[in-house]
């Protein structure tokens, strides 16, 4: 029998694919947008973050979500960083999420205040990736826009409390092997792991439909 990680990573690679490879984020990473497209994505983020990391203090006893409640892989206060380098320190008067983004964010705060295995879901989905795929947007990211390297306007890709990412990924995957959740639980969870990715693909749609390519 499959491990419960292995589960979860196989049963969305469709879904982790669709969004990887979605037009915006393909664009943005080939170099074709410019450095606003890049900003106002960030934003994006902000808003999904901010659901996930406020209120998750809440869920540190639960036996399904409290081991994953990891200040060090917190992001909201590195995004706030990038977002003072990107927008000016007025950033916040200008922020503002589009509809695509609201509903992930709602869907993630949802779970964060009601279900522990949504939380978890969400984490999973955001977090490693952060970790993973997430470092190539940051090299891309330096390189097109001339941004210091792991400085001000990519700080939201840099862990600087992970020293090893492999070990900690690895570390990650055997709390997820040892979830204390029945099979139904278990399939809920990767229910929402999808749910998640589709959420993140449509708002790199809404992305897309705001920074098209000219032709």
């Amino acid at each position: 029998m499959d491990s419960f990680s292995t589960v979860i990573r196989t049963a969305s690679q469709e879904q982790h694919t669709e969004a990887e490879t979605s037009t915006f984020m393909s664009d943005l990473l080939g170099g074709k947008l410019g450095v606003d497209a890049y900003a106002r994505y960030t934003e994006q983020l902000w808003f999904v973050y901010e659901a996930l990391e406020t209120g998750a203090g809440g869920l540190a006893a639960d036996p399904v979500a409290g081991p994953f409640v990891r200040p060090e892989l917190f992001r909201l206060a590195a995004l706030e960083r990038d977002l003072a380098h990107l927008r000016g320190p007025r950033w916040r008067a200008g922020l503002t999420a589009l509809p695509a983004t609201r509903a992930y964010a709602d869907r993630v705060r949802s779970c964060v205040e009601g279900w522990p295995g949504g939380y978890l879901a969400h984490h999973y989905t955001r977090y490693l990736g952060d970790l993973s795929g997430g470092q190539i947007i940051r090299d891309r990211a330096e390189r097109t826009w001339g941004f210091a390297r792991k400085g001000d306007g990519v700080r939201f890709y840099v862990f600087e409390g992970i020293a090893n990412p492999a070990a900690f990924k690895r570390e990650y995957r055997a709390l997820l092997d040892g979830v204390p959740a029945d099979d139904l639980e278990k399939q809920r969870i990767v229910a929402e792991c999808k749910k998640a990715f589709a959420l993140n693909t449509a708002m790199f749609q809404a992305l897309g439909e705001e920074f098209p390519l000219s032709a």
